[in-house]
């Protein structure tokens, strides 16, 4: 009973959601296609020019911060200007030695704290080269060892980016510091900030403390258990926040003769959909429109991003010129085009991930079944979440209830295909692979619904063909071949039962 509890709760979920707009009648959860910015209420759908000013700031300010979490100078530039200000802050506090706290005055001479600062600013820039040649080799071994793809992962780490900054705060703190201790208008003076002095101090057995923090996170980022498990953790929780689901009846028209093409402003790959702004502009000029590429899908500049025509009849021919430039700016404001894909909507592309760390375990050069088998493992639990949900076109209307916009997507035989598919190409004559793979689609019986229970069946039979075709030995044939009879024996059994007496 495990299958129909867990439906039960997806469709609880989208009925939920789905109840937050009711006049805007979305075929699809508001917030996966609006965004967390996106309004209560739809039903009026003709934006004032503040409001659209708005819904670009948010989408401006969503592709910010994809941005600056996986820029690895973000947050140590602003540990730089928070050290500056503290050191300030620290340098303008003065303690009487009768004061409880005088105990954490530095104690040495002026020319002691000013050694003192130069040891600690030459030993952070050690410390800061090796970590980012540490960090380089971690971004090498990824690269080469599991997938290209997962080098932002790593760039996203957050550990990293707190190590990076403690060291770099700590150097410029001290460096900072030799500009005020021990002179004064140009001459020596005996009077420095000793507070501000000990606070440098502190900062080093920090740094130190994160050095060895730094060392045991980098061990473990880098082990191959570790970064399956932050991928399929990122793709779950992408799933559950973002994930936008489809309704397999729902046909994607073809654009009638005389459709209108809305190009893309540049080239990328489709990162996000927030189409409040184009459903907006399609409304105000009774129009429909459809969605050319998919989410994680690349662009090219000025090939066709959206068709638009005019309701049942024969297109629009030419736009007017203000028309054309609403629904451009509309549709920029709708679509974020970047030179990466993310996890942001895409979940294909952490399944992507997944698959190329279980295909380049069994190239050739690495041969390594085992570290397959775990990655299959792994894309066992996304499918699984994934086969809850249903998949496939969306349509979403106005506030009267017209349908404006067709947004292409993956369909759950495509998903499977791409998470299993290489693997099965590639290991369909390695045993133990089989097994594994064997294994997720005896699991996959128990999630999947009778649509997505049959895309698994015809997934089982393929591999069952693959099995018989190249593996030569019986002794190592015959058993794959029971264990698959058996599994496609329970696909009659109906999902949350057993046919055990």
């Amino acid at each position: 009973m495990i299958c129909a509890r867990q439906v039960a709760l997806a469709e609880g979920l989208s009925a939920e959601r789905a109840g937050t707009a009711p006049k805007l009648q979305l075929l699809v959860p508001q917030e996966a296609l609006f965004g967390p910015d996106g309004p209560d209420n739809l039903a009026a759908l003709t934006l004032t020019g503040e409001r659209r000013g708005l819904r670009v700031s948010g989408v401006r300010r969503d592709a910010v911060r994809e941005y600056l979490a996986s820029a690895l100078w973000a947050m140590p530039t602003c540990a730089v200007v928070l050290a500056i200000i503290a050191g300030a802050s620290l340098s303008a506090v003065q303690l009487d030695a009768g004061s409880p706290l005088a105990i954490l005055l530095f104690q040495g001479t002026s020319d002691d704290a000013r050694n003192l600062l130069i040891s600690i600013a030459s030993t952070m820039v050690t410390v800061i080269a090796l970590v980012l040649g540490l960090t380089v080799v971690a971004l090498q071994l990824a690269s080469t060892q599991f997938s290209p793809r997962l080098l932002r992962n790593f760039l996203r780490d957050i550990p990293n980016q707190l190590t990076l900054s403690a060291f770099v705060a700590t150097f410029a703190y001290s460096t900072a510091g030799l500009y005020t201790v021990g002179i004064a208008a140009g001459q020596r003076t005996e009077n420095y900030p000793r507070l501000a002095v000990s606070g440098a101090l502190l900062l080093l057995f920090v740094s130190m403390v994160m050095l060895v923090f730094f060392v045991h996170h980098l061990s473990h980022s880098i082990q191959v258990d570790q970064v399956m498990k932050n991928v399929q953790s990122a793709t779950l929780r992408m799933i559950e926040r973002s994930f936008v689901p489809g309704d397999p009846a729902i046909r994607m028209p073809n654009p009638p003769k005389g459709a209108a093409a809305l190009p893309a402003p540049r080239s990328g790959y489709i990162q996000a959909f927030h189409v409040e702004a184009f459903i907006g502009a399609l409304a105000r000029r009774d129009l429909t429109a459809r969605m050319v590429p998919m989410i994680g899908r690349h662009v090219i500049a000025g090939a066709p991003l959206a068709w638009v025509w005019k309701g049942t009849d024969d297109g629009v021919g030419s736009l007017a010129p203000d028309a054309s430039a609403e629904l451009r700016q509309a549709l920029a404001q709708s679509v974020r085009i970047g030179y990466e894909r993310t996890l942001e909507q895409d979940v294909a592309f952490g399944i992507r991930q997944l698959a190329d760390i279980a295909s380049k375990a069994l190239s050739p050069a690495i041969n390594d079944p085992y570290t397959a088998n775990q990655a299959v493992d792994h894309l066992g639990s996304i499918l699984a979440a994934l086969s809850l949900r249903q998949h496939g076109p969306r349509a979403v209307t106005d506030g009267q209830g017209v349908v404006r916009l067709h947004v292409p997507a993956r369909d759950f035989a495509y998903l499977v295909d791409l998470a299993l598919g290489q693997v099965r190409r590639y290991g369909a004559n390695e045993p133990r692979v089989v097994r594994a793979l064997l294994r997720v689609c005896s699991d996959l019986v128990w999630f999947a619904s009778a649509p997505h229970r049959a895309v698994v069946r015809q997934y089982v039979e393929t591999l069952l063909n693959d099995v018989t075709r190249l593996v030569p030995q019986p002794a190592d044939r015959e058993p794959l071949l029971a264990e698959g009879t058996r599994i496609l024996e329970s696909f009659d059994v109906p999902s949350g039962t057993t046919d055990a007496p």
